[in-house]
């Protein structure tokens, strides 16, 4: 990770870590950058936060005042950035939104000119411009950028995730939580384009709402929902609906360990998986490894971030993977996590099969895992700390076979994720506290979220 660049964009409160500024100038640098040879042409896109407005005019304004053509998709989601970049000749894109993050903040998401996120040499370049180390000379004359309105393209990605569907939806009773983002206008519209019977919440974003107590980070809404309306089914989207968790028709989460095992036991059934492998990270549950070795597919374990799994299905030709959160990658379809494409295919495995998703998902027993996320003054110094690792290393010795113990940094807030894992529930909130505690010895702990 980068000064300003984490593992999923620029991101930080906005106009404290994140300035009007800071997207004028990326968008000066792309401009020049992809402008060499030809005038550039990239595309943005941004989620419902009150401050998406105010870094869309900026990235525009710096755009254009490099000699770029800017062309808005307006509010959609991020892999709908990624699909039209990658499938409509842009030189790169560019998505405004903090994800699962509260309203306050905001991020810039780059992605290249393949829907994939943006090279590294590249974000390498835009930081060095963000510290000043050149100068991005302006367009004058003809050679000013315009800005395009280019809500066709937005509206080409929604008939390509309809195009995915393989059958008729009626009949089907569907609760949608839109998590007052990316997708409040469409996913509903995918759904009763193929004929489900929608229900949906929190589509109603004010700028301020988002993820608030909703979503796929606030699920308990959702499943309530889905018991009350009798549905047969519920998907919960977060911010800018890269993500997707499902709720069963009983009302029960279908995290994304699940929907993982759900669509490759689907695809192996179907002989579309291959000798190819699951993709996981390291923050993915044991229930799902046991379910997976009884079927026999074989998986991978990634760093956490859907960046290094694609990297990953890339690198070995594998075809899906994803995150315990719900970031989950179907690489036939799309080069990043899409929680539209991710509610298409379960509903695929669903109607295909003629059965429900309790009964697809009831071979993963998740093992109990207790996580939290705590706040701290320095995320380094906290995790080098001897007090921090003498503590880990207890645990571990605590747990021994019957379980593990994990401390990462995020790479989007400034916090640390406390992990423990095993077969007694009592044993692992003990050790994750245990690992708190010593941050607070060392006085490096802030608040425990």
């Amino acid at each position: 990770m980068g000064k300003y660049f984490g593992t999923d964009g620029f991101r930080g409160e906005a106009n404290v870590d994140l300035t009007a500024m800071h997207a004028f100038k990326v968008g000066m640098f792309l401009g020049w950058y992809y402008g060499h040879e030809h005038k550039a042409r990239i595309v943005i896109g941004k989620d419902t936060r009150r401050s998406s407005y105010m870094f869309e005019d900026a990235l525009c304004a710096g755009l254009t005042a490099a000699g770029a053509d800017a062309y808005l998709l307006h509010v959609t989601t991020t892999p709908s950035v990624s699909y039209v970049a990658r499938t409509e000749g842009f030189d790169c894109g560019v998505m405004i939104s903090a994800s699962h993050n509260p309203f306050q903040d905001n991020g810039i998401k780059l992605i290249n000119g393949h829907g994939e996120k943006m090279d590294d040499a590249v974000i390498d370049e835009v930081e060095k411009y963000l510290d000043g180390k050149w100068e991005v000379p302006l367009a004058t004359g003809g050679d000013i950028g315009q800005v395009i309105d280019y809500a066709a393209g937005r509206n080409r990605y929604v008939g390509y995730i309809i195009s995915l569907a393989t059958c008729s939806y009626r009949g089907m009773k569907v609760g949608l939580d839109c998590s007052n983002g990316s997708t409040w206008q469409i996913a509903k519209s995918v759904f009763d384009a193929l004929g489900a019977e929608t229900y949906v919440i929190n589509n109603h974003p004010d700028g301020v709402n988002v993820n608030l107590d909703c979503g796929s980070t606030h699920i308990k809404g959702l499943q309530r929902f889905v018991k009350e309306k009798g549905l047969d089914v519920g998907f919960a989207f977060d911010g800018d609906a890269d993500r997707c968790l499902a709720v069963d028709e009983k009302g029960n989460e279908v995290n994304g360990d699940k929907i993982m095992y759900v669509a490759a036991r689907y695809m192996k059934d179907k002989g579309l998986l291959g000798d190819t492998k699951v993709v996981t990270t390291v923050m993915s549950n044991f229930g799902l490894y046991k379910a997976l070795d009884e079927l026999g597919i074989g998986y991978e374990k990634t760093a956490v971030g859907d960046k290094y799994v694609y990297e990953n299905m890339v690198q070995n030709d594998h075809l899906i993977g994803g995150e315990q959160s719900g970031h989950i990658i179907f690489r036939r379809h799309a080069t990043t996590g899409d929680g539209l494409i991710t509610a298409v295919k379960i509903m695929e495995c669903l109607l295909e099969q003629k059965t429900t998703l309790s009964e697809l998902a009831a071979p993963v027993t998740m093992v109990p895992q207790i996580l939290k996320n705590v706040e701290v003054t320095d995320k380094d110094e906290t995790m080098n700390a001897a007090c921090v690792q003498n503590s880990v290393k207890e645990c571990e010795k605590l747990l021994g076979d019957s379980g593990r113990v994990l401390l990462r940094k995020s790479g989007t807030e400034p916090v640390l994720r406390v992990m423990s894992e095993g077969t007694d529930p009592q044993l692992c909130e003990e050790m994750v506290e245990k690992m708190i505690d010593s941050m607070r010895q060392g006085g490096f702990l802030v608040k425990v979220r």
